[in-house]
């Protein structure tokens, strides 16, 4: 059964296997893995981005990026996923954005549901981070799922669970057997949620040379975080070097001691902390999410409270075996297996084998919506 399948990209992030995002790179890989296989890939995104399929790209956001812009992105990403449907037999669209409500066809109640394309929808960020309104959606065909078991946890039992596929990534490619070196690494998207601060000041306490690694997006929140809590902390043996290509990171991720995710979000998933693992190298973390169901602690790395656990941990990184490391991410968090679940539920999914959980995901992330709101209001 060969497939066409419309992978939809968040609109404000260039996608490729060098993206600093998690979705960018999970996209990637899934393109990828349709094009070898013999499917028709058809990627919209922003200029910028790579596809091994058919890049449909939209203009890419060059200022800050405000509600105006956001409005013109959204304008852009309807009407190419319009004409791509328009011109081409979808089979199935796949959306990665946290903004996806704002582009998912139809576009209005005037488009009606006749001939609706199944849609699935990858959750990468915490249920409470979505509009609520997403998921009251009545769209037919139309899938929600969870990357992680931490993830799903904040959604109540029902009779039918939300499917869980994991992410993964390409452990192959992080092999590089080189020499350890002193100096500790952090990776990621430069804003608060991650905490990059709290990293700095751990190197700080003890006295290691680190390498903070990422881009800063043209958010005035993102900005603000670089300017007031990362640039007066770099200096002398702490260096920002911005973003960084697939080649470079996974060289300083397999001579780094250890990588630092000193996350303050709830983690869903983290790819970083996956390629570190698979470059040999472990990974000191808050247990923030899921970031505490992909380190085992005293055995991949260590999970942490606070900044000064975190220097204390940096000083024990070396205690800990690269091999272990590397054959913990080779059994489980491998790419492969990964797009071997999205290629099932793709083709569960055209075929009308999951048309009742669509609807019902949407009922189940609803309540987990309402019910993870209250809990942080109490």
């Amino acid at each position: 059964m060969t497939l066409c399948v419309l992978s939809v990209a968040y609109p404000f992030a260039p996608v490729s296997r060098d993206s600093a995002g998690g979705a960018e790179q999970s996209l990637s890989l899934i393109d990828e893995s349709l094009a070898r296989a013999g499917h028709r890939s058809l990627v919209v995104a922003c200029d910028g981005s790579q596809a091994a399929g058919e890049l449909i790209p939209i203009p890419r956001t060059r200022g800050v990026i405000d509600d105006a812009e956001r409005m013109r992105a959204y304008q852009h990403h309807r009407a190419a996923i319009r004409r791509t449907l328009e011109q081409n037999p979808v089979d199935l669209i796949h959306l990665h954005g946290l903004d996806f409500h704002e582009y998912l066809p139809p576009f209005s109640d005037d488009d009606g549901d006749d001939g609706c394309v199944p849609a699935l929808v990858t959750l990468h960020l915490p249920p409470a981070w979505y509009p609520p309104e997403i998921f009251r959606s009545r769209r037919p065909r139309t899938l929600l799922h969870c990357v992680s078991e931490t993830q799903r946890r904040f959604c109540p039992p029902a009779v039918t669970p939300l499917p869980v596929i994991p992410n993964g990534v390409p452990v192959d490619r992080f092999n590089l057997r080189i020499s350890k070196r002193n100096f500790v690494f952090s990776l990621g998207r430069i804003c608060p949620e991650k905490g990059f601060h709290l990293a700095l000041d751990a190197a700080l306490l003890a006295r290691t040379p680190m390498l903070l690694a990422g881009e800063v997006f043209r958010y005035p929140a993102h900005e603000d975080y670089f300017h007031q809590e990362i640039a007066p902390r770099l200096g002398g043996r702490r260096r920002f070097i911005g973003p960084v290509g697939f080649e470079r990171k996974r060289r300083l991720m397999a001579a780094a001691r250890c990588l630092l995710a000193p996350s303050l979000a709830q983690e869903t998933s983290s790819l970083v902390a996956m390629e570190s693992l698979a470059s040999g190298t472990p990974v000191i973390a808050f247990p923030s999410g899921a970031l505490a169901e992909i380190i085992e602690d005293g055995v991949t790395g260590f999970l942490v409270n606070d900044e000064r656990e975190m220097a204390e941990a940096i000083r024990a990184a070396g205690s800990l075996d690269p091999n272990v490391c590397r054959e913990t991410a080779r059994s489980r968090f491998s790419a492969a297996r990964m797009i071997e679940r999205y290629f099932d539920l793709y083709k569960r999914l055209i075929a009308g084998d999951a048309s009742g959980i669509g609807c019902l995901s949407f009922a189940i992330c609803y309540l987990s919506f309402v019910l993870l709101r209250r809990a942080l209001l109490d």
